[in-house]
C-alpha cells in the first residue's frame, strides 16, 4: 500500500509540472510580412496547409437575438444533412429551439449528426440527448471521461460550428445557451456568428469530420456531406483549425504573422485575454513601430473573475508599450475577432490565451476581403464606444485586494 501511494504522489506531482511548467514556445518570424502582400498569402497557405477558398457569401450576425433564429430557418431548410458541433449545449430557449429544428428534420429524412463536448455540454441532460435520438439524430460526445483517455482530459472540442448540406455554414463564438438569447443571471451576452455560403463549406466540412471520426469511428461520404458547390458570393475565405497534435497550433501561427506584419491597425476582441509572452511583445512592437493597436475586453461583467485578474496583471507591459486596452460595460462580451489593416478579418472560437492556443479543438474562418472586415470593424466600434479605456494611471490604482490577488491567479495563464 505505501509503494502505490509513493506511485500515486510521483504521478500527482509529475502531472502538476507538465500542465503548469511546460516551457512555451517562443513565437517569432523571420521576417515580417506585410498583410496585404501576395507573398503573405503564399506562405501562411503553405504555413497552415490550408487553401484560401474564393467566391464565398457571407452574412454577420450580432447577438442571439438574430443568430439563433438564423440557425433555426438554416435548419429547418436543410435537404439532406446537418452536422453540429459545440463545446456548450446548454437546455433551455435556445437549445429548444436548435433541437425541435434538428428533429423535425430528422423526421423529414435529413441525416442529422451532432457531436458535443463531453465537459462543456454535461449540463444537456440524457433525456435531451435522448430526445434527439429517438428522432433519428446521432449524438457523438467527445472525449468522454474514462480511464484510457486521462491523459487527454484537457484537449476539449472549443468548436462552434454548423454545416448544413454541405454547401452553408454558421460559426463564430458562440455555443447554444440562453445565456445568449436573453439575459441569465445578468445581461444577455454579447457575441457573433457568421453565415457562410460557398465552396469553404466544403473544408468546414472536414473540419467536422474529424471530430466525428474520432467520437464515433465513422467517415462521411457521399453527395449528402459533399456536394458540388457552386459560387456564392465576392468573399475569400481560408479555414485556420487548430488541433492539439502539436503545441505549435495553427491558429497561433496565423495570429503571430498577423500582428508581425501590420502595418496601421491591430483590433482584436477576445473573452479571454491571456496572452502569452511572444504574444505581447509582438503587441508592443506593433504598437511602437505606429500601429494603432486596441484590445476590447470583457469588464467586470465576465464569467470568469479569476481569469480577468490573471489578465489584468499583464495590463502595464501592454500600456507602457503603446497598447490600449478596452474592457466592455454592459454585459459579458465573448467575441473572438481579430482585424488587421482593414485587409484580413479572422473571426471563430480562439480566444488569446494557452488554452486555446495549446488543448483545444478550435475553428476560425480568415477573410481578406474589405466588405466582410469593414463589416466587424462596424460591430468593433461599437462595442469599442460602449467600453472604458484603461489608462496606466488607473491601472495603478486598481484595488490592493486585486494587487494581492492578481500575482497568484499566474497558474491560469498556462490552463485557462
Amino acid at each position: 500500500m505505501d509503494w502505490w501511494l509513493i506511485v500515486a504522489l510521483v504521478f500527482i506531482a509529475w502531472f502538476t509540472l507538465v500542465i503548469l511548467f511546460t516551457p512555451r514556445i517562443d513565437y517569432q518570424v523571420t521576417a515580417p510580412l506585410r498583410p496585404d502582400s501576395d507573398e503573405f498569402i503564399r506562405v501562411l497557405q503553405s504555413t497552415c496547409q490550408a487553401a484560401i477558398h474564393r467566391h464565398n457569401r457571407v452574412e454577420v450576425f450580432t447577438n442571439g437575438g438574430q443568430f439563433y433564429p438564423a440557425m433555426r430557418d438554416a435548419i429547418l431548410a436543410a435537404e439532406a444533412s446537418v452536422n453540429l458541433e459545440a463545446y456548450i449545449f446548454q437546455p433551455g430557449e435556445a437549445a429548444d429551439m436548435i433541437v425541435d429544428a434538428l428533429i423535425a428534420r430528422a423526421q423529414a429524412g435529413v441525416e442529422v449528426r451532432v457531436v458535443l463536448d463531453a465537459i462543456g455540454s454535461s449540463y444537456l441532460n440524457n433525456s435531451a440527448a435522448r430526445r434527439l435520438a429517438d428522432h433519428g439524430c446521432r449524438v457523438a460526445f467527445y472525449q468522454p471521461i474514462t480511464w484510457y483517455r486521462l491523459h487527454r482530459l484537457n484537449n476539449r472540442t472549443h468548436r462552434e460550428l454548423m454545416v448544413i448540406d454541405g454547401r452553408l455554414v454558421f460559426t463564430g463564438g458562440a455555443g447554444v445557451a440562453d445565456w445568449w438569447l436573453k439575459p441569465v443571471h445578468g445581461p444577455t451576452w454579447r457575441d457573433t456568428m457568421l453565415r457562410i455560403e460557398g465552396p469553404v463549406a466544403a473544408a468546414m466540412q472536414g473540419t467536422f469530420a474529424e471530430n466525428w471520426l474520432e467520437a464515433c469511428g465513422e467517415i462521411l461520404t457521399g453527395p449528402r456531406h459533399w456536394p458540388t458547390i457552386e459560387r456564392a458570393g465576392p468573399a475569400g475565405a481560408m479555414v485556420v483549425k487548430s488541433s492539439p497534435a502539436d503545441r505549435a497550433t495553427t491558429s497561433r501561427v496565423v495570429f503571430q504573422m498577423l500582428i508581425e506584419g501590420a502595418v496601421t491597425s491591430i483590433d482584436i476582441s477576445t473573452a479571454y485575454f491571456l496572452p502569452d509572452r511572444s504574444f505581447r511583445r509582438a503587441l508592443v512592437r506593433a504598437a511602437q513601430r505606429g500601429v494603432q493597436v486596441r484590445v476590447v475586453v470583457p469588464g467586470p461583467i465576465t464569467d470568469q473573475r479569476w481569469v480577468r485578474l490573471a489578465s489584468r496583471r499583464m495590463y502595464r507591459e501592454l500600456l507602457e508599450g503603446g497598447v490600449r486596452m478596452f474592457e466592455y460595460r454592459p454585459s459579458m462580451t465573448h467575441v473572438k475577432a481579430v482585424m488587421v489593416d482593414g485587409v484580413w478579418a479572422m473571426i471563430g472560437t480562439t480566444n488569446i490565451d494557452n488554452r486555446s492556443f495549446e488543448h483545444n479543438d478550435e475553428i476560425n474562418v480568415a477573410f481578406r476581403e474589405h466588405g466582410v472586415t469593414a463589416r466587424l470593424r462596424h460591430d468593433f466600434e461599437a462595442d469599442l464606444a460602449a467600453s472604458d479605456e484603461v489608462t496606466i494611471d488607473e491601472w495603478t490604482a486598481r484595488p490592493l485586494l486585486e494587487k494581492i490577488v492578481g500575482p497568484v491567479c499566474w497558474i491560469l495563464e498556462r490552463q485557462q
